[in-house]
């Protein structure tokens, strides 16, 4: 017979924060990043009011700058020195 969920409990696992150093306790439905305490994973607040959201031009101006950064650090990396 099934006894009514008083089962054995999971012990939590102890991890320290990479932002501040600090030991927590990983729970299992904690928000934000595994490896943050949870006062280091509260996202900041943004106030929707002064949140913008970019248009498709900034969008693809931001996504050529980033082509041309992965390429110059491609060729930089990937360069043979004569």
């Amino acid at each position: 017979m099934l006894s009514g969920g008083s089962g054995p409990k999971m012990a939590l696992t102890i991890q320290v924060c990479t932002v501040c150093s600090e030991e927590f306790a990983l729970e299992p439905d904690k928000p934000g990043f595994a490896n943050r305490c949870p006062a280091c994973s509260e996202p900041e607040h943004v106030d929707p009011k002064t949140k913008r959201a970019t248009d498709a031009d900034e969008r693809k101006a931001l996504m050529e700058a980033n082509e041309a950064r992965r390429l110059a650090m491609r060729d930089l990396l990937c360069r043979k020195d004569s």
